[in-house]
């Protein structure tokens, strides 16, 4: 096996504790503005944002540092169209046999249901694929161990990322999602994390009343 050469930690910076607080609490404020967006302006994002907000979701950690992710941002509105077309399918299907009642109830005061403009409304989408594994120089597959928590690990940094620009998203998920192998002309080796939605709100958006679980619902300190 052959031996990593290591450096020293570069550009660690030490802040004192009311800095640090400061900052984690700066954040907490910008990232509670944070919202699920449904209603999508076609206004366009400019493709340097978009590189910029991936540039940061590709430094996310991920097992043995193999970045087992690849990221196909669509906004050719015909394929877009051809997107929501197939994931509306699944939608359909999922909604009238597969989906529990109680799945069905949950998100029933949410709004949500087999209809998806917004894969052709919002300017740009994000396929996000997971790589099983990948391919050596010599035609040998190399497993990606732990690919699944690196890939939800780069997500989450890409979602964060694009609210601190300044643009609003949305995560959809339906099951299955092969087709988008076939409609963005992916290798067997990658399967289809989730879809990203991505741009601007339109001015009249409007978002679900909803409120999170406090602090000490979901943390403990032993």
């Amino acid at each position: 096996m052959e031996v990593s050469s290591f450096i020293k930690l570069p550009d660690y910076q030490e802040y004192s504790p009311e800095e640090m607080k400061q900052k984690a609490n700066d954040f907490y404020l910008r990232m509670r503005q944070r919202r699920t967006v449904r209603d999508f302006s076609e206004r366009s994002v400019p493709q340097e944002i978009i590189t910029e907000c991936l540039r940061t979701a590709g430094t996310a950690p991920s097992g043995a540092n193999l970045q087992p992710w690849h990221f196909v941002v669509v906004s050719d509105k015909a394929v877009k169209k051809e997107i929501r077309e197939a994931a509306e399918i699944e939608e359909i299907e999922f909604y009238n046999s597969r989906a529990p009642q109680e799945w069905i109830d949950m998100i029933a005061p949410l709004g949500i249901d087999h209809n998806k403009p917004f894969l052709e409304e919002a300017p740009f989408l994000i396929a996000v694929f997971l790589q099983s594994y990948g391919i050596l120089p010599n035609g040998k597959r190399l497993k990606h161990y732990y690919a699944i928590e690196s890939v939800g690990l780069a997500t989450g940094i890409l979602i964060t990322s694009l609210h601190l620009a300044g643009l609003v998203t949305l995560t959809h998920t339906p099951s299955p999602m092969g087709f988008l192998n076939k409609i963005l002309d992916r290798p067997p080796n990658e399967r289809p994390f989730l879809i990203l939605v991505g741009g601007y709100p339109k001015s009249d958006a409007k978002v679900p009343v909803i409120t999170k679980k406090s602090l000490d619902e979901f943390v403990t300190f032993v």
